[in-house]
């Protein structure tokens, strides 16, 4: 587990050391409360304060520390002390915010709809941030059909027993606790006998492994200006079952909230308090698919100590530039094929790069999740949406406007500024070498395609990043450099194919060999990341039905425990790689399901692997990017005729000069403004 430790000494060096367990930093406190570990000399007669008021009665000695959840923090600096330490904790408000910026407004409550494990709704709120009451359930796993029933005062007929991942049978009672933290709606369960008596961090849930599963939701569009009312999801039979305690938040849907850094900011303050309720748990995992994916690995990168491991699937390295860019070059190329004449099926497709050519036209409507106008929640009063002529001040439903706290806002437009640009890109270009377009179709396409506006609208001109939102986003860690905490986290990226559906798919393989790049760049190789591919239909899919995925996780397990208990010299990245399982390996699956054990490769038929499931290229691939995908806005260079494997007549020649006339991407340089991480835990 992260050492969340921020001690101060006051002077000389004191023989007791003072640490924060429930978050790792002590500046990011919330709620008024915090769990603390003391250590040191004289235990038993310390005498420990909080803003000079002796607080000694809440902590309890277990072993060779004390531990104890302090109560009545103000809002602002605090200062607790024991002996000559000295440790200051800033406490932020339950309601936020504690590093994502202002609260967004208009906001959508949705705890009137919100329905608990025990089938009971929250209720209207009390206030305008959107609180409820906290509530705890105890239900039971029936023996008849699995499902989870409200615990009778007397034990039930019916009541399951379950052994759990420690090897321990016991009753299958869960503890479920669900309320309201950010401004989301968050939830947790947990074996617990209530015979026992409620958890506390001394006396842990009765049959917990010690381990928290945080579990993130998908989606992107529509995800802004609302509370939600629903989560990622805890009632999972085979997490309980083993003992694992699992927990999720509405805000921790991505369409609910398609923000990274909000996202980071609930899950922080959420598992913050499940660590003072039931105590710390041996290591956090982050659990997600599609829109959950792109939460864990931002998470894991940019707010280090919050995740220990991460099993991911439908892997997106991030939303703003891995997925943006592919579907805003989508909604272009559509946009642009509508009208075009001449071109076949497979010659679009050959330009766009992807494996079917329905592909251009499914990402095309996503790629609308720019357009402020286009996909605001239905919770969302007409009257509050942005309408550029009626409505021009209202609401923006577009993924950048709901991240305005982190762009900032384009003092032209008043609209978010936007990290988005293909100036210099030749669509299509592999396409035109490799004889599969005609010269006249990629003079044609490059000349018309265009870009968008504030709006979304199409434009002639090639779109243009804001330079600021560039820097932006290199240095906080919205495009995921890898280098960051990930680097010393272990990953499970589980992979159904669907690049090949019928209608094409969002969800492309690519993404994860982008991930991997990054990670090769950033830490010298990748060996972190384990990748395992199925097919579209495997049974179980992205859920514990799955043994592919619960046999990863024992192995995570065991990989994060071996990582904890070395205390040898090497960076997170080193001891993750001594310490790996020799038996977790890429590996994929064909669809007669026979596994073979091999290195996932990015190409299309030079392994087993990428035979039965090829990795079909973004648009930007076919320009000639890298599989990273992590320049935002491409330095250019002048056109060179050697690039072109074709031949061009003078005429033609003369029309691409006119068409890029400051130049093409020189893919082999850095982007503009490309940077490392300026550090951790970036706030807004």
């Amino acid at each position: 587990m992260f050492a969340a430790v921020l001690v101060t000494p006051a002077g000389a060096a004191s023989d007791v050391r003072i640490e924060v367990l429930s978050t790792p930093r002590a500046d990011m406190v919330s709620d008024g409360n915090v769990l603390l570990g003391i250590t040191g000399q004289h235990l038993d007669d310390l005498k420990i304060r909080l803003n000079g008021q002796d607080v000694s009665s809440a902590f309890t000695r277990q072993q060779d520390r004390l531990i104890g959840v302090v109560q009545g923090l103000t809002d602002g600096s605090n200062t607790v002390t024991a002996a000559s330490s000295r440790l200051v904790i800033t406490n932020h408000p339950r309601s936020g915010p504690l590093l994502a910026g202002p609260h967004e407004t208009p906001y959508v409550c949705g705890t009137a709809d919100f329905v608990t494990l025990a089938k009971v709704k929250l209720g209207p709120p009390s206030d305008a941030n959107c609180t409820v009451p906290t509530r705890v359930d105890y239900l039971y796993r029936s023996t008849v059909d699995r499902s989870l029933k409200v615990l009778p005062a007397s034990t039930p007929a019916d009541l399951a027993t379950t052994t759990t991942s420690d090897g321990r049978t016991v009753p299958y009672i869960v503890r479920v606790e669900t309320g309201v933290i950010n401004r989301s709606i968050y939830e947790y369960a947990v074996l617990n006998d209530p015979a026992g008596g409620e958890p506390s961090v001394v006396k842990p849930p009765s049959g917990w492994n010690g381990r928290l599963v945080y579990t993130f939701g998908g989606g992107c569009p529509g995800g802004w200006y609302q509370q939600g009312s629903g989560t990622g999801g805890v009632n999972d039979d085979v997490l309980l079952g083993q003992g694992y305690a699992v927990a999720s938040s509405s805000l921790n849907v991505f369409g609910i909230n398609c923000n990274g850094v909000l996202a980071a900011e609930t899950m922080s303050m959420t598992r913050e308090h499940i660590l003072e309720t039931i105590g710390v748990p041996r290591q956090t995992i982050g659990w997600g698919c599609s829109g959950g994916s792109y939460q864990v690995f931002q998470i894991a990168d940019d707010y280090p100590g919050l995740l220990d491991g991460i099993v991911a699937s439908c892997v997106f390295p991030e939303v703003g530039f891995a997925t943006l860019h592919t579907i805003t070059d989508a909604l272009l190329l559509d946009h642009y094929f509508k009208s075009a004449t001449g071109w076949t099926d497979e010659q679009k497709r050959a330009a766009a790069g992807f494996g079917k050519v329905g592909t251009i036209a499914n990402l095309a409507g996503a790629g609308r999740r720019i357009d402020p106008r286009v996909y605001c929640p239905a919770q969302l009063p007409v009257e509050d949406r942005y309408d550029p002529v009626t409505n021009p001040d209202g609401a923006r439903c577009d993924v950048y406007d709901h991240q305005v706290n982190i762009w900032g806002k384009d003092p032209r437009t008043g609209a978010a500024r936007r990290p988005l640009d293909n100036v210099g890109i030749q669509y299509g270009l592999d396409a035109l070498n490799a004889g599969k377009i005609s010269v006249a179709q990629f003079l044609d396409l490059n000349k018309t395609v265009g870009g968008f506006d504030t709006d979304a609208n199409f434009v002639p001109a090639r779109t243009v990043a804001d330079p600021q939102a560039i820097s932006t986003a290199y240095r906080t860690g919205q495009l995921i450099n890898g280098g960051g905490g990930l680097a010393g986290t272990p990953i499970i990226d589980y992979r159904q194919y669907w690049d090949e559906q019928p209608n094409g798919d969002i969800h492309l393989i690519f993404h994860s060999f982008s991930l991997r790049e990054r990670l090769r760049k950033a830490n010298g190789d990748a060996g972190n990341q384990i990748m395992l591919v199925q097919a579209g239909d495997a049974p179980g899919g992205f859920s514990t039905k799955n043994p592919v995925l619960t046999d990863a996780l024992a192995s995570l397990d065991r990989w994060m425990d071996a990582v904890d208990a070395d205390h040898g010299p090497g960076s997170p990245h080193a001891k993750l790689m001594r310490n790996k399982p020799g038996a977790l390996t890429d590996a994929c699956w064909s669809p007669t399901n026979e596994k073979i054990v091999e290195t996932q490769v990015d190409g299309i038929g030079t392994t087993r692997c990428n035979t039965f499931y090829p990795v079909w290229p973004a648009p930007r691939q076919v320009a000639g990017a890298s599989v990273a995908n992590d320049i935002i806005k491409c330095r250019l260079q002048p056109l060179n005729k050697a690039d072109y494997k074709v031949k061009l007549t003078s005429v033609q020649w003369k029309a691409l000069r006119q068409t890029f006339p400051n130049g093409v991407c020189d893919w082999s340089a850095p982007g503009v403004g490309q940077q490392p991480l300026a550090g951790s835990w970036p706030t807004f």
